[in-house]
């Protein structure tokens, strides 16, 4: 319990000094990931919201390691967040609206449009194509409907229209890109994932264009789409995130790609040549594998492990132009 003085001035100075309410071994463990995720981050550490010069800033950490799930449990810590909601008697203030999502999905508004700019770069990968970004589920029960997308800066809140299979457009904004704005939807961090969604069209049902799906990659590289955290399996899915968008030129980058539906088989076609992809390229490569159950709550493919797979990307042998065909689960019944 908070005294009567520390609760007075975790009101009014907004910070207040709980010696020893972090155990040292926890204290130890909490400076240990602190310095890792940093270092992993690097320069863009702190991009998912909001990054300030001369300060070494995280965000969404409760997304990054378990561990600081653990952190915010704290009784000391809880104690003060109680402190802070409860209003003395006699003295209740106007009833407040609060419509702002507490650890929303957010993604940096800057790096987004340097993955637009890259679309523009290489639109000769896809040139028939156009540039929207998608939402997906991260959990079964995430509630897609009804979705809103904001670009949130320090002065400005721009709505973004959302359209019924869960993309967007967005267009620059001086003002958003000067304040580093976020784009943030209304849900909760790890309750969706992002990607890139460029489709040329015409193609044949249950086919995606290569050249498409190439630049996909390196505009979700540039934007800073991806959403994974590094376990056994899923670690080498992270290898990729310090990386620019020259990684998608790899010969097989661990990029992850989702169909519409799960997933049998995935073929690649270009004239009589054609190749199906190995078992260890779909499914996020979870056939190798036996513990990846335990690790798919750090991936975004969480919900979508049936329906994810990788490309041979940067095997040139395979042409822009090859069609990469999707044979479903449902289909095989």
């Amino acid at each position: 319990m908070l005294s009567a003085d520390q609760k007075q001035q975790l009101r009014e100075l907004g910070y207040l000094t709980l010696p020893g309410a972090i155990a040292p071994d926890l204290r130890a463990r909490v400076v240990e990931a602190l310095e890792a995720i940093y270092a992993r981050e690097g320069d863009q550490a702190g991009s998912e919201f909001k990054q300030e010069p001369g300060a070494r800033r995280l965000a969404n950490l409760v997304d990054k390691d378990p561990l600081f799930a653990e952190c915010i449990c704290i009784p000391a810590l809880l104690a003060c967040a109680g402190s802070l909601h409860a209003q003395p008697k006699g003295d209740e203030p106007p009833a407040v609206v609060v419509t702002a999502l507490r650890n929303p999905v957010a993604k940096s508004y800057r790096r987004i449009v340097a993955g637009m700019e890259r679309f523009e770069k290489r639109h000769d990968l896809a040139p028939a194509a156009s540039l929207r970004f998608r939402l997906l589920p991260r959990h079964r029960d995430t509630n897609m409907e009804d979705v809103e997308v904001e670009i949130v800066g320090d002065s400005v809140t721009i709505p973004v229209e959302v359209a019924r299979d869960h993309t967007f457009v967005l267009e620059r904004h001086r003002v958003a890109l000067k304040e580093d704005a976020a784009v943030m939807p209304n849900r909760k961090a790890r309750t969706m994932t992002w990607r890139a969604d460029i489709r040329t069209p015409g193609l044949p049902p249950n086919t995606r264009r290569l050249g498409d799906l190439r630049l996909e990659c390196e505009v979700g590289m540039t934007a800073g789409l991806i959403s994974n955290h590094p376990t056994n399996l899923f670690a080498r899915l992270l290898a990729l995130v310090p990386e620019g968008p020259e990684y998608c030129g790899r010969p097989a980058p661990r990029y992850l790609f989702f169909a519409e539906r799960a997933l049998f088989s995935v073929a690649l076609v270009s004239g009589a040549r054609r190749q199906v992809l190995p078992v260890d390229m779909l499914y996020a490569g979870a056939s190798g594998d036996p513990r990846w159950k335990e690790d798919l709550p750090y991936c975004d493919c969480e919900v979508l492990v049936d329906r994810a797979y990788f490309l041979p990307l940067g095997d040139r042998s395979w042409p822009d132009e090859t069609l990469v065909e999707f044979e479903y689960m449902d289909e095989r019944q």
